[in-house]
């Protein structure tokens, strides 16, 4: 922002204003405003100001002198000039990111692309931004950032510019901050856990990256799937984009030898996936290639005998917070598990058998939850049944439902639809809300372990911003 004294030559003779200078973010350009109107020169003049257009350019100068001493001041100030909460988790990552000494290598990439603006500087303030108030691009651009202890000198479109060079080059910004944080902190990676995500685009048209496919969140829009790879403390050492037409089942194997070469990793990698990873295939070839697994695995789907199991009050133990409040009930078992599947290569059906831990989790506040959704949903199937509604008003109470086409004898035949309540599957649902099940290779490792290995790798792969 700057201060500027407009001079307008009308008939009446010369106007004078003063105008500010400064950065439209709707427009993303430069624009200028009136400050302050001041009058024609021969009307100052005979109020006594012998030379107006001196005398405010005087003006002019302070309103400058000003604006910078405030600027300066703000870039000076102590940290209990702001919030506490706004820069409580800044500092502690500054630190850690200057002594990791990024910047120069970054710097050495950017000097082959024509950026008016610090790459390196930008990144860092969106992970800073992040830390403190996440929030979408824009808006961490307008909110955030301006409110951190360091000032950063670039506009929105070259933001958006700084993103797209950055996800171009992801792969080397890794290297070098693998390489980096190695030097001071160390990986261990004795072993390793990878997991699958996707990210949805707010875009209507598909291209050769952002592609339609199975989202984790149910969306239609094009997705781009994201494989991350975290060391034996659950940080991340590598990632690898591709494109969200591709089925996470067959391609995770590849992505994981890739990033385990291209980081130098040896050890053990334990897959940690949602119930779309956990399949027999998945399975035998990470046993295959000397590697684990941990599974979330449906309890619906669960034979009778393992139902059974997980209903049975035996042997279940209480986890409780600082509080003594009871958070989850957990117990285990280790058996042998059989499991068959067709090979996507040779279409041959192929069984073996695993020594397997299994895990199983009872969460009073979603059983709970899960419970109002269920009796919601069902209730709402009723209704809709009693008033002969279409199967296509049902929505996701459909799958309380079982519907038929029947004639008056009650045979399948082309007519009238025939709802009907799935009163096994509402029972079903019912019994087994609150509860979940991990399945797992490492039978050595503790069923505590296991349950936090799981939920922090998810976090970890779903924390990131949605584009």
């Amino acid at each position: 922002m700057a201060y500027f004294l407009k001079k307008s030559n009308y008939k009446k003779g010369t106007y004078l204003q003063i105008y500010e200078s400064f950065y439209d973010p709707e427009r993303k350009t430069g624009a200028h405003r009136s400050y302050k109107a001041l009058g024609y020169v021969h009307e100052l003049q005979a109020q006594g100001i012998d030379d107006p257009i001196s005398f405010y350019q005087q003006e002019v100068i302070k309103l400058n002198q000003e604006f910078q001493a405030a600027k300066a001041a703000k870039k000076a100030r102590q940290i209990s000039d702001d919030s506490s909460e706004k820069l409580i988790g800044y500092f502690p990552m500054k630190n850690i990111n200057d002594r990791l000494s990024v910047k120069k290598y970054i710097d050495f990439m950017q000097s082959a692309v024509d950026f008016r603006f610090n790459v390196f500087d930008m990144m860092s303030s969106l992970v800073y931004a992040r830390l403190v108030q996440p929030c979408s691009k824009s808006k961490t651009f307008e909110e955030v950032i301006p409110k951190l202890f360091d000032s950063y000198d670039f506009s929105l479109n070259q933001l958006y510019d700084g993103l797209e060079y950055i996800g171009c080059e992801y792969e080397k910004i890794i290297e070098i901050y693998n390489h980096q944080i190695q030097q001071l902190y160390k990986f261990d990676t004795s072993h390793t856990y990878f997991d699958c995500t996707n990210f949805y685009f707010e875009i209507d048209k598909e291209d050769a990256f952002r592609r339609k496919g199975p989202s984790k969140e149910n969306r239609k829009e094009p997705i781009v799937g994201l494989g991350l790879l975290l060391d034996a403390n659950q940080i991340p050492i590598g990632m690898k984009l591709f494109p969200g037409s591709q089925s996470e089942k067959p391609v995770i194997r590849n992505i994981i030898q890739n990033l385990k070469q291209r980081n130098s990793v040896s050890g053990r990698t334990i897959q940690v996936a949602d119930k779309g990873l956990n399949c027999a295939e998945n399975i035998f070839h990470s046993l295959k290639n000397g590697d684990g697994y941990i599974f979330s695995k449906s309890v619906k789907q669960l034979p009778e005998i393992e139902k059974t199991w997980v209903l049975l009050p035996n042997d279940y133990r209480d986890i409780k917070n600082a509080s003594g409040e009871v958070m989850y009930r957990m117990k285990e078992c280790v058996d042998e598990f059989a499991y068959k599947f067709r090979d996507s290569n040779t279409g041959k059906e192929k069984k073996f058998k695993i020594t397997e831990k299994r895990i199983v989790t009872y969460n009073p506040k979603l059983a709970k939850k899960q419970i109002y959704e269920i009796n919601r949903e069902v209730e709402k199937a009723r209704l809709l049944k009693a008033s002969q509604a279409k199967k296509s008003e049902y929505g996701d109470s459909a799958k309380y439902v079982i519907f038929t086409v029947s004639d008056k004898n009650g045979k399948e035949a082309d007519g009238k639809i025939k709802a009907s309540m799935n009163e096994k599957l509402i029972k079903n649902s019912l019994e087994l809300a609150g509860y979940n099940m991990l399945v797992t290779s490492e039978i050595t490792m503790s069923d505590k372990d296991i349950y936090n290995a799981y939920h922090l790798s998810l976090i970890h792969i779903s924390e990131p911003t949605r584009p």
